[in-house]
């Protein structure tokens, strides 16, 4: 192991945050209405007495962006989780289907399913990730050493108290960073370097974000509401789900 160095980590959060805002400002501009429109539950709107356009325009877009957004965090936290493995144990990101990273330690070998926070799957998506894990064993116990080959979903945030998942560890928060680095306080350490230039690039963020919301909200009044503002409800769940055969 080696000892982490946080001026290092410090300069690969900061050349590479600016690839996450880039990201959530280009998917921000490349949005239509459409795209949204067509994803949303229209029913909820109507359950929930939503009686303005600009309030559903900004309730699917909010709830689109947010789950963009975790997305693309997420990838960036697995960029960073891998670098730093690589200077603390000389980990590498694995081109094994389903696994991340993948590194030794103590005379075993630790194959990484990266994710987010701690309820990132449904039971489909986790049986998934555990006959990856499966596959991934059997492929190193052919081509290396018979050393110990232990699974782990890492998950960037969170909580799991009871790790031990009988296939494979489940290692959350400090938990994750901590097993990856040897660096107890990692976790907390991190945060400082994530607010590089985010006032900058969230104020051009919010530039973007209100103009889509006005464009959105024009657009959804021409197209559903009525001469007098009224909501044309049967319209627009017409175009949400109407069979097109």
């Amino acid at each position: 192991m080696f000892p982490i160095n946080l001026n290092e980590i410090s300069k690969y959060v900061e050349d590479n945050i600016s690839t996450f805002h880039s990201k959530r400002l280009s998917n921000l501009e490349n949005l239509s209405l459409d795209t949204v429109l067509i994803r949303k539950n229209p029913y909820l709107f109507k359950a929930k007495n939503v009686l303005t356009a600009s309030d559903i325009v900004k309730g699917i877009l909010d709830a689109h962006l947010s789950s963009q957004e975790e997305t693309i965090f997420g990838e960036f936290l697995e960029g960073l989780a891998i670098f730093i493995n690589k200077i603390t144990f000389q980990g590498n990101k694995s081109s094994a289907e389903g696994i991340d990273l993948e590194f030794e330690k103590e005379d075993v070998k630790y194959i990484v399913s990266i994710k987010s926070g701690p309820n990132w799957g449904n039971n489909q998506q986790i049986t998934k990730m555990k006959e990856n894990f499966r596959k991934a064993k059997k492929i190193l116990n052919t081509n290396t050493s018979k050393k110990k080959i232990v699974a782990v979903n890492g998950c960037c945030y969170g909580k799991d108290n009871k790790p031990d998942k009988g296939e494979y560890l489940k290692l959350c928060g400090q938990r994750f960073w901590e097993f990856i680095s040897g660096g107890k306080e990692l976790y907390i350490n991190l945060i400082e370097p994530l607010g590089h230039r985010a006032k900058e690039k969230n104020e051009e963020f919010h530039i973007a974000y209100s103009q889509i919301i006005n464009k959105f909200t024009f657009e959804f009044g021409k197209d559903f509401c009525e001469e007098s503002g009224k909501i044309n409800w049967e319209k627009l769940v017409k175009f949400n789900s109407a069979s097109s055969i």
